[in-house]
């Protein structure tokens, strides 16, 4: 083992054997850091970027202290989607069948557009661990089918989109519903000030933890193309043709935009899947199996898919329509380069993307400026540094303009015999005002 293995961590045998099961060759700088403080029974607010591993930094340690013979709530973790649910709900109980427990440990998905009636059954026996979004666990403490109080900890993913999304009402009532000394665990790519109030009122001294890193992982390229009134879907057609991405994600700034984007890449014969908010719970969970499972190459998708969920083999992100905040293209193109594999943003750009483009950059984000062909890319210049014309146009220019013979048809090189004739014009102009100063 290295000096910075998952044993270091004082993570018990099975877990370090789960971690080699999952091909992680050493924790992230997230994981080192908050692991051991959970292990203490410290509450954590744990900020790092997109893809560091933060899922598995809470995961892990928790696992290490669950208690088998225990037939009680013992972690409650609520997320802001159903997505994210899922798929962390997917990481639990993969987990527990590497660690060979399903005989012993139950983990139970609390989401809208799953059945209530069946849902309140399936908690009649109480699961060990709750995962899910903070209105349909509150639903079912308050129908009396669940409680948390025995819970030992309480993690809040992705606290940025709880609060964006208006979930702190909701989250303030769970932990109202346990235990006064509860273990709370929070974990976001940013925290905004907003919640330092929340904060305060029920993490009891908590240990902060910020991984500092670049604004997005070094292993991402980021190119930048100017629409200039193309069509994108033929640029991604090129784009296709001479990048081939094992899975790409295509980005677009509403629900709209993202169902036409879907049928005009569907019908140019790519292999594309949707993700948004719009989709019933039905659709949308088929499609988050569908996505781990490798089944697209392409996936439209608005911005509440580039949050928390982690869609494997992401080897390019397209931005159709840059996102109107910094935020926003962060978390978009952090569904690539996950792990410290390599990846690609490619962002389609117009002038009015100009304010955006500038405060990325100031970020430290080194956009590569570019355009595709049938060749493959090409470098262009970068739309701040061209030089615009400046109007060079004299007195002399447009007197020599105003005699030159307009022609009554229209030939071809008809400009180039006006622009030779205003020529010669000046050069008569300028040989005539010679003569007048030498007299």
């Amino acid at each position: 083992m290295t000096s910075n293995s998952f044993s270091n961590l004082k993570l018990n045998d099975t877990l370090v054997s789960v971690t080699e099961q999952l091909f992680f060759k050493e924790p992230t700088e997230i994981q080192a850091k908050v692991i051991p403080e959970i292990l203490n029974h410290k509450s954590i607010i744990g900020e790092s970027q997109t893809g560091s591993g933060k899922t598995h930094a809470f995961l892990l340690p928790l696992f290490n202290q669950i208690e088998e013979d225990k037939n009680e709530v013992q972690y409650v973790i609520t997320v802001p989607t159903r997505e994210l649910a899922m798929q962390i709900h997917a990481d639990i109980e993969e987990i527990i069948k590497l660690s060979d427990k399903q005989d012993v440990l139950t983990s139970r998905l609390l989401v809208g557009g799953l059945d209530r009636e069946r849902m309140k059954k399936q908690l009649q026996n109480p699961p060990d661990i709750v995962i899910g979004t903070p209105g349909r666990i509150l639903d079912m403490i308050k129908d009396n089918a669940v409680s948390i109080y025995t819970a030992k900890a309480f993690v809040i993913d992705e606290a940025d989109l709880m609060l964006d999304l208006g979930f702190l009402g909701e989250l303030d009532q769970l932990l109202v519903r346990a235990r006064k000394n509860i273990q709370t665990l929070v974990f976001s790519a940013t925290i905004p000030q907003k919640l330092e109030h929340f904060f305060k009122k029920y993490l009891q001294q908590p240990t902060h933890i910020k991984v500092e890193s670049a604004v997005t992982p070094l292993t991402i390229e980021h190119k930048i193309i100017e629409l200039r009134h193309r069509n994108p879907i033929e640029l991604i057609q090129t784009i296709s043709e001479n990048v081939r991405p094992y899975v790409a994600i295509v980005f677009a700034n509403n629900k709209e935009k993202a169902d036409q984007l879907f049928k005009d890449l569907k019908k140019a014969g790519l292999n594309v899947g949707i993700l948004h908010g719009g989709l019933s719970a039905r659709e949308r969970k088929r499609m988050v199996n569908d996505l781990r499972d490798l089944k697209y190459e392409y996936i439209v998708a608005t911005d509440l898919a580039s949050r928390g969920i982690d869609i494997p083999g992401v080897s390019h992100i397209i931005n159709v329509e840059l996102p109107s905040e910094v935020d926003f293209y962060v978390h978009r193109v952090g569904r690539t380069a996950r792990a410290g594999n390599e990846g690609m943003a490619i962002s389609f750009f117009n002038e009015t993307d100009a304010p955006l483009i500038e405060e990325l950059e100031k970020r430290g984000i080194n956009f590569t400026y570019s355009d595709i062909t049938s060749e493959g890319f090409i470098s262009r210049k970068p739309w701040n540094k061209r030089v615009t014309r400046k109007n060079k146009t004299t007195d002399l220019d447009r007197l020599a303009w105003q005699q030159v013979k307009k022609p009554k048809k229209v030939k071809p090189g008809y400009k180039k015999k006006m622009k030779n004739q205003q020529e010669a014009i000046k050069r008569s102009l300028v040989q005539q005002k010679n003569k007048k100063r030498r007299k």
